[in-house]
């Protein structure tokens, strides 16, 4: 049977994924910006840019951003659309610490507020969000649909998601620069910066296993979401979904 990404935990078998996720990113936190952008060579900055634009035409007015990290989507969502607020939640402390003074560093701390909590279990009001955003965090849900039903409960009628998550390339030529670069290089520079080599070993074995296209618009649907689409970027590097409750 194939192993699915919800089975798929940084540090080994032991525990459960939420709690190894956690620590992991914990870990990280004061590398994590660094290397996101390095492992991208910067190219994530446009993902989040084409994300932002499609949520920014629907016009929110509270927007829920999960597994929000160091917070560079909550802020840049703020800045962009201009929202009345923006809620970010996150399952790392160590994390969140980074995105608070992010937020308090450019005098956003009344717009952009940050919460610790699980996202398989949302402490906020069943439709209370116009749209709710996820950059790069799916794939650490130790249980995908029970994620995905939960941003379906908090978000209005008519509300908008919209998932940015890494993906692999489909063409046979680039998928073997890819592996290289994802399975070698990245886990020896995040070893390098962060100290951590499990980290950046379970990121390109979380990618590969993680639903991707048509299978992660099924899981969509499945919870009840409609007009489920996606765009893939960069030699299919990476998904934007987008859907509507």
């Amino acid at each position: 049977m194939n192993k699915t990404v919800e089975n798929i935990k940084p540090y080994g078998n032991e525990g459960d994924k939420t709690g190894q996720v956690r620590q992991m990113f914990d870990s990280i936190a004061p590398a994590y910006d660094f290397m996101n952008h390095a492992m991208t060579l910067g190219i994530d900055k446009w993902w989040r840019k084409v994300a932002v634009n499609k949520v920014k035409a629907s016009a929110p007015s509270t927007i829920l951003d999960v597994a929000t990290g160091t917070g560079d989507f909550a802020i840049k969502l703020y800045n962009d659309i201009k929202p009345s607020a923006v809620k970010g939640v996150d399952l790392s402390d160590g994390m969140l610490d980074v995105a608070r003074r992010k937020v308090v560093e450019r005098g956003l701390e009344n717009a952009i507020t940050f919460e610790q909590g699980d996202c398989l279990s949302l402490q906020c009001e069943s439709e209370s969000f116009d749209a709710v955003t996820v950059a790069f965090g799916v794939r650490n849900f130790e249980n995908i649909e029970q994620g995905y039903s939960e941003m379906y409960r908090v978000l209005r009628r008519g509300g908008m998601l919209c998932v940015i998550e890494l993906s692999t390339p489909r063409n046979p030529i680039i998928r073997w620069f890819y592996d290289i670069y994802t399975l070698h290089i990245i886990p020896w520079v995040g070893s390098l910066k962060s100290h951590d080599k499990s980290a950046y070993r379970y990121l390109p074995l979380s990618i590969a296993a993680v639903p991707q296209g048509d299978d992660m618009l099924a899981i969509m649907r499945k919870v009840g979401f409609g007009d489920c689409r996606v765009r893939t970027m960069t030699l299919g590097t990476c998904s934007i979904y987008t859907a509507v409750k």
